[in-house]
């Protein structure tokens, strides 16, 4: 079980997304530390692989991320 009420009336993973957001700006994810993956964030919110999946990859195009393959994704030393 979490603690993570979802809107299910907007996009979830806009919504995940918004709460890494706030953890990397606040320091509990700080620059160059690892960020949840495509299964953590399944398993913390209860969502599909794919919904995860869309998290990360917005979390890299807007710049917040860094990912290296093989190993995993990262905060990025300068978050917008």
């Amino acid at each position: 079980m979490n603690d993570h009420t979802l809107d299910r009336s907007r996009p979830v993973w806009r919504q995940i997304a918004a709460v890494i957001i706030s953890r990397i700006e606040t320091g509990a994810y700080p620059p160059g530390s690892r960020v949840p993956s495509v299964v953590d964030i399944s398993a913390e919110w209860d969502v599909a692989a794919s919904t995860a999946q869309k998290v990360l990859a917005h979390l890299k195009t807007t710049g917040y991320v860094r990912a290296e393959v093989g190993i995993g994704t990262f905060v990025a030393d300068e978050v917008p």
